[in-house]
Formats: structure tokens, C-alpha cells, sequence
């Protein structure tokens, strides 16, 4: 069997939400705009071992970083707003970008809820990467309504390293290339280059490399002595601006599907409470089902009229798609939440069997 052929690009492009979590929040409660918002845990600053994923940039400027305690954002910013992480949303939200790039007719590899590369082909005809890039942020914002930034190369490492330079831009899109890769890496520490984690940056600053030039200019034989062939390798070709110049043509398959109601009057009824979840979930299934897709795991998530949001799950005995057995386990979820408050919103999720693990 012969393999398929290799396709070739001749832009790479890195695609990235501007303050995710934050502005996928905003778009739901538009009071949020302009006030600093963080989000980490169920929104309880107070509660030990929880950590900011997303912080907006009111937040950012006062130093708070994604990865930071929440209780070490609130010391920082006790009159922020605080919200809880909110999954079903936000694999909505992703979905709907991941559909619009697809939309533009070009590969697109999903790489997290917020991100993504999107590949131009060399036979995909005249096309200008700069005005395909302003073009995909138009769109989504005009059909998602979330914000976002595009860097430009020849492959994924280079791509996502230029999205960090397109944020500061004012049309938040810049391409690196051979000709301006070392004029702008050059100096910058090794760390600064994507993928080198602060173990080997450790390592290459005791060896005395401390900048990408001095990466670049060192022997490709010492660093693979030091660190292996694979990562000294790996690290001589990055530091030249090389990469990984493949996009995944293959489909994305999502772990998990989920579906989401926000109610126009708030639930107080515990039957209806329990026909709403078993509702959802039946529209649920009828989705996994056309996917040929198996769940394992069920999850409810509650959200209440003060914006009190959890989520709970329950792995099922053995995968199914057996309504009956779906429906029963995620109401045995729900019944574990203390419903005395109305319900503002309630979700379902069914985590997925993957084709591989079949």
C-alpha cells in the first residue's frame, strides 16, 4: 500500500480567540464588557486549589495571569468579577468558530477550545494570506462575535509564534518569515521560542545559550549530544524558524458533545426541572446517534438565577445509547444538586467513546 501524498502549504495560519473564556462570557451577559472578569473553578475566589484560566485584560494589567491561585487574583482584584468555568458554553462557542473556518473551504486543525490552524494549500489558487487572515477575523466576529488574532507563516510553530506579535498589531494579523525571523527572534530568549518548556530553556541558559541567535549558531552535533537526537534536532531547526509544516486534513472528533438551554423564566418546578433534562438529553442522543458516536460518562451542569453555576458527572456501568439508561443516570446526576434556588440555565454533556478505543 502506498502512503497518500504529503500536501503542500504554502501558508500556514494560526487562528486565536482574544481572552476566550472572558469574551464568550461577555457575549452572554454584555454588563461584563469593560469591568475586570476572572474565570477559574465555580467562581469561588476563596476556594483552595482552584486557578484563573481566563483573565480579561482589565485583569491582566492589575497582573493577573491564567495558571495564577484564584485567591492569589483576588489579594490583586477583590472587586473583579468572578465567574466559574463554564464547559458546555464554551464547547458551543468553540464549535461554532471551528464551523466558520471551516466554512472558508481550507484544512482546519483544532488544537483547543481557542485555537486553531488553518492551512492554504500550494494548488489552492491565488489567494493573499494577509487579506484571507483580515477576512476569518471578520467573520468571526460578525458570526460568532468573539475577537480574534491570525499569525502568518510556513509552518505551526513560526504561525503561532507571529499570533503573539499579531495581538499588538491593529489589524491584530503578522506573518513571519525568513526574512524577518531572526531581525525579531534574534534576541529573544530561547523560552520565547513554542514548545521549549522552562526545563530545557534551564538547560540551554546553563550551556550558555541564551538567546534564539545563540541557539541558532550553535552545532547541531553538541546539541544533539546534549539533548538526543529527537530534541536536539528538533531545537536546531526551531531556532531557525523550521517546523511542523502539516495540517491535519483529517476530521476533528470532539471527546465530548454537550447541549445548553438558558431559560426565559426561571425554573422552580422540580418536574419541570426533570423534563427539561430529560428533554435535553433525548436531543442529545439524537445528535451522538447520527454521529454514530457511544457515551460513557453524563454530566448536568446547573446554573442558578444569581449566575451559581456547577457541573457534576457520573461514569455509566458500560458505554450505551440506550435512552432509557441515559436519561435515568443523568437525572441521578441532577438529583444530587440542592435545588432551592431557580434555575437560570441547565446543560447536559455525554463524554464520548473514541474511535480508537472502540
Amino acid at each position: 500500500m502506498t502512503s497518500p501524498p504529503v500536501r503542500r502549504f504554502r501558508g500556514i495560519m494560526h487562528i486565536d480567540l482574544d481572552q476566550f473564556q472572558v469574551s464568550v462570557e461577555r457575549r452572554r451577559n454584555p454588563d461584563l464588557v469593560g469591568v475586570p472578569v476572572i474565570v477559574g473553578g465555580t467562581g469561588d475566589p476563596m476556594e483552595p486549589r482552584k486557578v484563573v484560566t481566563c483573565a480579561s485584560y482589565e485583569a491582566r494589567d492589575q497582573g493577573v495571569r491564567a495558571g495564577m491561585p484564584l485567591r492569589s487574583a483576588f489579594r490583586k482584584m477583590p472587586d473583579a468579577t468572578y465567574l466559574p468555568l463554564d464547559h458546555p458554553l464554551y464547547d458551543e462557542a468553540s464549535d461554532e468558530v471551528m464551523s466558520t473556518l471551516r466554512d472558508f473551504g481550507y484544512p482546519v486543525e483544532v488544537i483547543g477550545w481557542d485555537e486553531a490552524f488553518l492551512g492554504v494549500p500550494v494548488d489552492g489558487g491565488a489567494v493573499d494570506l494577509r487579506e484571507l487572515a483580515g477576512s476569518i477575523r471578520r467573520r468571526i466576529l460578525d458570526d460568532n462575535r468573539l475577537s480574534s488574532a491570525v499569525g502568518i507563516s510556513d509552518n505551526k510553530q513560526r504561525a503561532k509564534m507571529a499570533t503573539g506579535f499579531a495581538k499588538r498589531e491593529p489589524d491584530h494579523v503578522f506573518s513571519l518569515d525568513n526574512q524577518n525571523w531572526m531581525p525579531i527572534m534574534g534576541e529573544r530568549g530561547v523560552g520565547d521560542l513554542w514548545s521549549v518548556g522552562p526545563k530545557t530553556t534551564a538547560k540551554l541558559e546553563k550551556l550558555g545559550l541564551m538567546t534564539v541567535a545563540q541557539l541558532a549558531a550553535e552545532d547541531r552535533d553538541r546539541l544533539v549530544s546534549e539533548f538526543g537526537p529527537h530534541l536536539g534536532n528538533w531545537l536546531n531547526l526551531l531556532s531557525r524558524g523550521g517546523g511542523d509544516i502539516n495540517v491535519s486534513t483529517e476530521p476533528f472528533i470532539a471527546r465530548s458533545h454537550s447541549k445548553v438551554e438558558t431559560f426565559p423564566t426561571d425554573l422552580t418546578d422540580p418536574v419541570e426541572i426533570d423534563d427539561a433534562v430529560s428533554r435535553l438529553t433525548r436531543e442529545l442522543l439524537e445528535q451522538v446517534i447520527s454521529e454514530q458516536r457511544i457515551p460513557f460518562r453524563v454530566a448536568v451542569t446547573v446554573r442558578t438565577k444569581t449566575f451559581y453555576t456547577r457541573t457534576k458527572s457520573h461514569k455509566l456501568p458500560a458505554p450505551t445509547t440506550d435512552l432509557a439508561v441515559l436519561d435515568a443516570a443523568m437525572l441521578a446526576v441532577l438529583h444530587k444538586f440542592e435545588l432551592d434556588r431557580p434555575i437560570r440555565l441547565l446543560g447536559v454533556r455525554f463524554d464520548l467513546v473514541m474511535p480508537d478505543e472502540d
